[in-house]
Formats: C-alpha cells, structure tokens, sequence
C-alpha cells in the first residue's frame, strides 16, 4: 500500500510528521514523501528541511494521500504543479486526506465541492468559497475524503485511518505505541475553550 505526502514550500511540519510517524507503523504502508522535485523543502518557519524522496511527475498512483497544510497552503497559486497532480490522483486514490489548512489545496483543486469537511478555525471562511460546508470537528469522513481540524489533529485522523485500512485494533496498537495520550496542560485548545486574554495574545504572537 502506497501512501504519498506531498510537501511545498511553506508547510507545517507536524502536519506531515504526525501522520507520517503513526503510518510508517501500519503493516504493509510504504509512505512516500513527494514535491514538485526531490530534495529538501523548508516548512512555514523556514528552519526545518523534510527531504522529499521522489518528485510528483514521479508518482502516477497511490492508495492514499495525506495533503499537509501550513502558510503556503493559504495562498498556493492556482497554477502551481501540486493541484493538477491532486486533481489527477484522487481519482485512483482509496482515501484521500489534509491535516488543518492542507483542505485548502483540496478545495481549490475542486476536490471539495457539495463535500463537508474541517480545517484550522481560523479559515473557515477561505474553505466555504470553495463550495464546502464546514463542520467544527476534529475529523470528517465524508465519501473516501477525510479532513482533519488543526495541526494536531492530524494524528486523530491518521489513527482513524489505520482503523479504515486495517483494523481498530491496529490503531489502538499504534496509538499506545506511540504513548498518543493526550493530556494538555492548558485547556485552551480550541476557539470555543481560549479565553480572550489567550486570543489577544495569539493576535500578538
């Protein structure tokens, strides 16, 4: 089973390495990491490189795709490589996926039209103008797309997916081994629980 994650400049790191750590471990998967060329490609801070094994042109097919979100997903230009390579290989896939703003590029592939699927809080807005109708959870299973609420979300949805390739026992299994326990010391995870004073100093940061 072939899982490919495409990277672009400017992603968010953990929305790749999440799920990329929980499906390396399901039996079977040979996850790829693809760009527009291989070779290494800096996330949305600019300090950290993932290498890219193969380039997109490279890979005709796969069973699943997991779309990265972060600042370039906001605004990839309409005629960047990785929409039509998108476009051209859901149609093959068994599941398609995006972890927080990797809906985006979904959306503005045309992927996502008359579909209900989640994003980062924060674009919500950007997601309807591509025909979508959001929903305020962590995980949407809508046909064989699946997207995932912000960056940490992205390992809820790779476990779920686990269980829809294999087995729920298996995403159990992954998830202990992992220690995937969450347990956070602020509950301020999400537009709903912040305070204000913790939104006043997101605006700041």
């Amino acid at each position: 089973m072939r899982i490919v994650i495409p990277l672009f400049e400017r992603f968010t790191a953990l929305d790749a390495v999440g799920p990329y750590d929980v499906l390396t471990h399901l039996p079977g998967a040979e996850v790829v990491l693809a760009a527009a060329e291989a070779g290494p490609v800096r996330d949305g801070a600019g300090r950290l490189a993932l290498t890219a094994d193969a380039a997109l042109a490279d890979i005709t097919a796969c069973d699943v795709l997991v779309v990265p979100g972060g600042p370039g997903a906001r605004d990839y230009p309409a005629d960047g490589p990785l929409l039509d390579w998108l476009r051209r290989t859901h149609e093959g896939t068994r599941w398609t996926t995006s972890v927080c703003t990797g809906s985006l590029l979904l959306g503005a592939a045309g992927l996502l039209t008359g579909r209900t699927a989640t994003t980062h809080w924060a674009r919500t807005g950007q997601l309807a103008t591509y025909g979508a109708t959001y929903t305020p959870e962590r995980v949407v299973v809508d046909g064989k797309l699946i997207t995932a609420a912000g960056v940490s979300a992205g390992l809820d949805m790779a476990l779920t997916l686990v269980a829809l390739l294999a087995d729920q026992l298996t995403a159990e299994a992954i998830q202990l081994l992992i220690e995937y326990d969450p347990q956070p010391p602020f509950d301020a995870g999400s537009l709903a629980k912040a305070s204000p004073a913790a939104r006043e100093r997101l605006r700041t940061l």
